[in-house]
């Protein structure tokens, strides 16, 4: 690669609400979002929220001639939503599906049925080895009374973790999608920490879009305005994220967001606002990180932030735990009262009562076992993050007591991320 190597990546992100028979005007929107890709001839567009493969085969026709490469990520039992269209070629492709997404008897709700999960691209581009990642986290149905928050913290936490473990080769990461997290919220600073990603809205210079950067507002006509009433303005949850390792710097040079019409139709793409991003990414010597001389006040942020996570994920195991016993005592009594039904059966005195109790006691403990089952389960999922929270809050405080000299072990993706902020 020569050591003048620039490149210029532009990027198109969208939540596209394509929910089969629910969403509005789906058929309509998909053919103005493939007509509009095929014109503006991104390098990559990530998409969330396809949910049927219909659609997604609909897209893969329209944009093959601009986008040759394509993948659609697989998961749960309605799948992930999620699919990348791409100029280059894919040379591997992979997913983690989260472990924890939701409650299955949250019907109404169905993102337990969808199977969130984060999806990885691997490109080469020029010598470059860049890493994509799509996702889509869980929804935020209620601000005030949020029952998926440890969901959506553990969610953010294996997501850092994946982008972590499965970046150590490439050159440039970038992560796209809907987070359902709002820039302060526990799970974007959790996932900002531990990666070093920058967020392209707070980096870039050139911005035009809507107020804030926000990619949900009143003037869209797919969005729930009584949801956005405490939010004026609307609200940032979907996100271009980025870092570059040593010895590359990348950059956002633009970065625009439709404003709650088709730039060109004038009717919406989606009830999301799309994300638009050119990136440039160049050669940078090797310099000196002065994140690792700034002493151990530097982990401050990390540590904090885990301190929090951790505090949020001890309070759900113990609201886990609580579901688990219930369900238990009441697989206990529903067990009595069956064994109860069969003596009165055999008994021969209240034989039509004990039938027709039966199925009603059968269907009880069924549904208490269903709920005892999920929420052991969850309450598992919670305290493996935990333990990892927990192992890496130790490194934190070990790096602090120890001084500068072990802080680029363990802080790696925090600092790569600062490498490009401070060139």
């Amino acid at each position: 690669m020569k050591p003048n190597f620039s490149m210029r990546l532009r990027v198109f992100n969208l939540n596209c609400w394509a929910i089969p028979y629910l969403s509005k005007h789906r058929a309509d929107r998909m053919k103005r979002l493939a007509d509009f890709l095929n014109l503006e001839s991104f390098d990559l567009a990530l998409l969330q929220e396809v949910w049927s493969e219909q659609d997604f085969q609909y897209l893969r026709q329209k944009l093959l001639p601009t986008y040759p490469s394509a993948h659609y990520f697989r998961s749960g039992i309605i799948g992930s939503g999620l699919c990348v269209f791409s100029k280059h070629p894919i040379q591997e492709f992979t997913q983690h599906v989260y472990t924890l997404n939701g409650y299955p008897y949250m019907i109404h709700h169905g993102d337990w049925f969808c199977g969130k999960a984060v999806g990885l691209l691997v490109l080469h581009l020029s010598g470059l080895v860049l890493n994509a990642y799509v996702t889509h986290l869980h929804a935020e149905y209620n601000r005030q009374k949020d029952i998926y928050l440890a969901h959506r913290v553990v969610q953010a936490w294996e997501l850092a973790h994946f982008i972590h473990h499965t970046s150590k080769k490439a050159d440039v990461v970038l992560l796209c999608g809907d987070l359902n997290l709002h820039p302060k919220d526990l799970g974007c600073r959790l996932l900002k920490e531990w990666t070093g990603l920058r967020d392209a809205y707070l980096e870039t210079r050139d911005f035009k879009g809507s107020e804030e950067g926000c990619t949900m507002v009143p003037d869209n006509c797919y969005v729930n305005q009584k949801e956005l009433q405490p939010f004026p303005c609307g609200i940032r949850i979907d996100y271009v994220l980025y870092k570059a390792v040593s010895g590359f710097y990348i950059s956002c040079k633009t970065l625009k967001t439709t404003t709650g019409l088709d730039p060109h139709s004038g009717s919406p793409l989606s009830d999301h606002e799309a994300l638009m991003a050119t990136l440039c990414v160049r050669h940078s010597p090797p310099q000196h990180d002065p994140s690792s001389t700034h002493g151990p006040a530097e982990n401050s942020p990390l540590v904090t932030v885990l301190r929090e996570a951790l505090t949020e994920l001890d309070q759900a195991v113990a609201q886990a735990r609580r579901w688990a016993t219930c369900a238990g005592y009441v697989i206990g009594l529903g067990l009595l009262l069956l064994t109860v039904l069969c003596s009165l059966a055999a008994g021969g005195g209240v034989r039509e009562v004990a039938i027709l109790l039966w199925t009603p006691s059968v269907g009880l403990l069924l549904g208490a076992g269903a709920v005892y089952t999920f929420h052991m389960q969850e309450a598992k999922g919670l305290c493996k993050a935990r333990a990892e929270l927990q192992h890496v809050l130790g490194r934190a405080r070990e790096a602090q007591d120890l001084g500068p000299e072990s802080q680029p072990a363990l802080s790696l993706g925090h600092q790569e991320g600062n490498r490009a902020e401070d060139q």
